[in-house]
């Protein structure tokens, strides 16, 4: 989530921040947006050295694979997400002229199967909202974690858009306080 103005809002305090870079650093895979790269230049490494270090000890590299999905249209070629280890584009419209590897798909299930080629068994989807829209209302996640930080946003892009979700009932796994952060961590189906 992010408000309207344009500087990027950080809703996560420094321990839910951390929080955040342990999942990355337990995944095959960290996907955003086209719309995320463009409004918030994200890196997607995994930060702590111990966590890139046990990583590696693991025959993993340093941190996960970064995928970006897009539907077309242009990227920064200069974007962060494109220095550093690999980055692959999954696009269903024209390929952006970026220094990373581009695959064109067909729709998500085909841009899962090609991560399943290869070796993507855990995929971290960290939004942005379309991002979300689509794997939610396409039934393809198996675990939501959604961090609820002690501030009132009142305008800027949601969650999720409008969109017909599977009725599935989500069961309730744990809520943490994670700093100043109340983390729930959803998982899909009955216990």
């Amino acid at each position: 989530m992010d408000d309207a103005t344009p500087a990027r809002l950080v809703l996560s305090g420094p321990e839910d921040l951390d929080r955040v870079d342990d999942v990355r650093a337990g995944v095959d895979a960290i996907l955003v947006g086209a719309g995320t790269v463009r409004a918030d230049d994200p890196r997607l490494l995994v930060r702590s050295a111990a966590r890139r270090d046990a990583r590696v000890a693991r025959g993993l590299p340093e941190t996960p694979l970064r995928v970006v999905l897009s539907r077309g249209g242009p990227l920064d070629p200069a974007a962060r997400v494109f220095t550093g280890p690999p980055t692959l584009v999954l696009t269903t419209g024209a390929a952006p002229d970026v220094p990373a590897a581009v695959e064109t798909v067909s729709d998500l299930p085909a841009a899962l199967a090609l991560l399943h080629e290869r070796g993507v068994r855990r995929l971290l989807v960290e939004g942005g909202a379309a991002v979300h829209t689509a794997f939610l209302a396409a039934g393809l996640v198996d675990e939501l974690h959604l961090a609820v930080a002690p501030l009132l946003v009142g305008s800027g892009p949601p969650f999720v858009h409008p969109a017909a979700f599977p009725a599935d009932r989500w069961r309730l796994a744990g809520v943490d306080t994670v700093g100043d952060v109340a983390v729930l961590r959803l998982l899909r189906g009955p216990a």
